[in-house]
């Protein structure tokens, strides 16, 4: 159950508090993100890696990816809360402009998140941007404070600029490879196609040649053949499986469940 107490955005700052442990979250990273955990723990799940953050961790997500986010307050009772600062595209082609940052060489993406040890200027650098979320401010004066998380960041790690001014969209890539290893984030189609390098039509084509069935009816089949090895083989309880498998409600998952096996997900194990 979530409990989402507090959610504030200004431009491209975000600030969100959580009262309760949270499995709900973005699974597709659409923009660079900068962020720092003022308490709580988080976990993020990529297709082959999981990264644990704790509290005064800060972390830089690269865009372009799929990601599982599952978010939890102190265990004393208290409130997870996350600062985020995004970096958009046209936000870091003006940057790239105003300042004469370019890339240099094609990065490569393999490494989608890469946790930053904390230093006096990023303790510095969010000590004062949260009063900024307490009133309207002028968008002129936010980008002053998005730009400097920039600046922070291009002095930390000077190949950064690599990533952050690669403005490339994904190149084509093994269709059949990508989907075995992301099936399960539940994300719209176009999204998948997007990150594979192909157009929407392109990808449907693509996929139906190499697996002979169309890509929702694929996804089905292959979430619900995953959710019944984990039932089965490792005794996990059907409530915590369906969201792993990318289904969106358990009610939905168990319908679809029985209908491909025959029996309802609480009766596999028995």
């Amino acid at each position: 159950m979530d409990a989402l107490t507090e959610y504030k955005q200004v431009s491209g700052i975000l600030y969100s508090c959580y009262t309760a442990f949270s499995r709900e979250g973005e699974q597709f990273i659409p923009e660079h993100v900068f962020g720092h955990l003022i308490s709580g723990s988080m976990i993020i799940q990529l297709q082959n890696r999981t990264f644990t953050f704790k509290e005064g961790d800060f972390a830089f997500f690269r865009r372009n990816h799929l990601a599982k986010f599952t978010k939890v307050p102190p265990s004393n009772g208290g409130t997870f809360k996350l600062l985020s600062v995004i970096f958009d595209q046209d936000t870091l082609r003006k940057f790239s402009m105003d300042y004469n940052y370019t890339t240099d060489r094609h990065e490569p993406t393999e490494d989608a998140i890469m946790h930053i040890a904390p230093d006096a200027l990023l303790q510095s650098y969010v000590t004062s941007i949260l009063p900024y979320l307490d009133e309207p401010l002028p968008a002129e004066l936010v980008s002053l404070k998005v730009n400097e998380a920039l600046f922070l960041l291009l002095k930390k790690f000077p190949a950064l600029k690599n990533t952050l001014f690669d403005f490339n969209d994904p190149g084509k890539i093994d269709l059949q490879e990508f989907m075995n290893k992301n099936f399960k984030f539940n994300v719209e189609l176009k999204r998948l196609a997007y990150l594979t390098g192909r157009s929407l039509a392109t990808f449907k084509r693509d996929f139906e040649k190499i697996f002979s069935t169309s890509p929702s009816r694929w996804l089905l089949q292959k979430r619900l053949q995953e959710a019944y090895y984990l039932i089965k083989e490792q005794g996990k309880k059907p409530s915590d499986v369906y969201l792993e498998v990318g289904f969106e409600s358990i009610a939905h998952f168990s319908y679809s469940f029985k209908k491909m096996f025959g029996v309802n997900p609480s009766g596999v194990r028995q």
